[in-house]
């Protein structure tokens, strides 16, 4: 400041646009700069909520849960009509593991992208897997991922049904 004597040790950005170009003043100089600095001087206030929401991820580009890099594997994007690639094994002899499964199992087991035989264990970390990776929210909502969903639900509905142990009646002694 003009006629001030005091050290200029302590730094006060120059303008909004150059926040790391500075003034340097004393003390009680930088404390009356700050005083009357308003970063929003200007500003409408449709400019001063857009600045808000990009220092909330500082300044950094962000993307919905889920979406970034999935677009390379999305199942419906990726044709395996085999099963080849859920199950993570190749068909190497004659029986195939799906053929062992029961007939009413083996659609909802490639649908869980599961192989026969299989434990109610793995088949409920397998759902809740997809049911994940499939549910609407984690999706924006798209169409495609709620009917998908859907078909998962069906599918462990029925593979939880066959593996489930039926309940035993006993007889009151």
């Amino acid at each position: 400041m003009p006629g001030c004597v005091g050290m200029g040790e302590y730094r006060a950005p120059k303008s909004r646009a150059s926040l790391t170009d500075y003034w340097w003043f004393c003390l009680e100089h930088v404390r009356a700069y700050n005083a009357t600095w308003d970063f929003y001087k200007g500003m409408t206030p449709g400019e001063i909520e857009a600045q808000v929401r990009a220092d909330t991820s500082w300044q950094r580009p962000s993307w919905p849960l889920g979406r970034l890099g999935s677009a390379a594997w999305e199942e419906e994007m990726l044709r395996d009509p085999l099963h080849i690639l859920a199950t993570g094994r190749v068909n190497r002899g004659p029986a195939h593991a799906s053929d062992q499964a029961p007939t009413e199992l083996r659609e909802p087991l490639a649908t869980l992208g599961l192989t026969w035989p299989t434990t109610l264990d793995v088949v409920k970390t397998r759902y809740k897997e997809l049911a994940k990776r499939h549910h609407p929210d984690a999706n924006g909502g798209d169409k495609a991922a709620e009917e998908r969903l859907k078909t998962i639900n069906i599918a462990y509905a029925a593979v939880r049904s066959k593996l489930t142990p039926e309940p035993r009646l006993q007889a009151a002694g």
